[in-house]
């Protein structure tokens, strides 16, 4: 494989980017900055297909990124493949509002062809290649130039291993059948909505306090608002406030500014600085949340009442079993709240429709509804079907005790 110089003008990129448009796929990965800034800023970009990789310096001077960004986003005919790739995707969303498509996650692949979750890019790499990666450049200043020989060493490897690799898991998976499973996953990774930021629904990542519509009301003005300085400013949210203060202000306004001196995770300056007369007019003006917004109300507790936290650890138990068995990570199959809903009685849930209910949901909606049990055979717990009970059969031994 042939690797090429740090890329530093539009022209190489743009020679390097044609001959990739002719790849069957290519292997993509960034080094990027976000701890001290609201949006990540992009400190390099490598890629690669099987024959050549080289990385790319989107702060070089008067270098024009529009080749990259065609390639990605608008070239349907080459699969991009990520590892991990959540952040990736979101720094290109950011650059041009679309995303990499279609595209492929070696870490949801490995999901579907073992028990591995979310397994790291050395792990990974180390089961397929049987190679070390040096992690020492991991954790560099990837923003200071000029950037050193190891650097760019090490962030070409990420892309020189994944091409290999690709093949190697991709053929597992057509073995294993499993290929469709990953469809909507792969979809669900480039959905531009994902990425998109809307400050007004920024309050649905914040644990909700209830469902209060004036306390949810407060918390949506107040999470749009911190969501706008944090942009504004180019900081991370959490320096504005945290989301545990952001909650408790909702939930407990403060009547005056000078209130805000006594809020925990505040510093007293917000009692009288301008960013807390912004926080004030903000909690004044809060409408509260329209019912149409309202988050569902969760059927806890019926119909299994108190014994639906155990039902729901047999179902987590089923899950290990059945994740061994066909070996895959659990976590592809479902999660612990999908499993607690079930056993509260909730029906419309992703587990129990397509492939995954033909995989999980179906024995799991058994156990739940007394159809399945457990078994230990040969020293290893399995699944065991229960045959319904037989009502005439029932009455007929009635009769005989009774008649004795």
């Amino acid at each position: 494989m042939k690797i090429h110089e740090l890329i530093t003008d539009t022209d190489t990129l743009r020679e390097l980017c044609e001959r990739l448009a002719k790849s069957d796929f290519v292997a993509v990965d960034t080094e990027f900055m976000r701890e001290n800034t609201y949006w990540p800023e992009l400190c390099l970009v490598q890629i690669g297909d099987q024959k050549e990789a080289a990385a790319i310096d989107p702060l070089a001077d008067g270098i024009d990124l529009a080749p990259l960004w065609d390639l990605l986003c608008e070239n349907e005919d080459v699969l991009k493949v990520f590892h991990a790739g959540g952040q990736d995707v979101e720094i290109v969303y950011n650059f041009t509002g679309k995303t990499p498509h279609p595209i492929f996650d070696t870490q949801i692949a490995m999901m579907a062809v073992s028990q591995s979750e979310q397994i790291g890019y050395a792990n990974l790499v180390e089961s397929w290649l049987n190679i070390t990666i040096d992690k020492g450049a991991r954790f560099t200043d990837w923003s200071r130039r000029p950037l050193t020989d190891r650097q760019i060493e090490y962030a070409i490897g990420d892309v020189t291993h994944l091409a290999k690799i690709f093949p190697k898991l991709l053929n597992k998976l057509v073995k294993t059948g499993r290929g469709a499973w990953l469809d909507a996953e792969m979809e669900k990774l480039a959905d531009p909505q994902n990425y998109a930021n809307d400050a007004n629904e920024a309050w649905k990542r914040i644990r909700s306090p209830g469902r209060n519509a004036q306390v949810l009301g407060r918390l949506k003005a107040l999470a749009a608002w911190r969501e706008s300085e944090a942009q504004h400013k180019n900081i991370p949210r959490g320096r504005i406030m945290r989301d545990e203060t952001l909650a408790d202000i909702a939930s407990h306004p403060p009547k005056a500014q000078g209130d805000l001196a006594k809020v925990r995770g505040l510093s007293n300056a917000w009692k009288d600085n301008d960013i807390g007369k912004r926080l004030m007019k903000v909690i004044e003006k809060a409408e509260p949340l329209d019912k149409s917004e309202m988050p569902p109300k969760m059927k806890r507790g019926a119909p299994l009442g108190k014994e639906g936290a155990l039902v729901a650890d047999l179902l987590k138990l089923l899950l290990k079993i059945r994740s061994r068995e066909i070996d895959v990570a659990s976590r592809l199959l479902t999660k612990s709240d999908e499993m607690e809903a079930l056993a509260a009685g909730v029906r419309d849930l992703p587990l129990l429709k397509g492939w995954r209910y033909e995989v999980f949901g179906k024995d799991a909606l058994e156990l739940v509804e007394g159809r399945t049990g457990f078994a230990v055979k040969n020293g290893k717990l399995a699944m065991t079907h229960i045959d319904a009970p037989d009502p005439e059969g029932d009455e007929q031994a009635a009769e005989s005790e009774a008649a004795e």
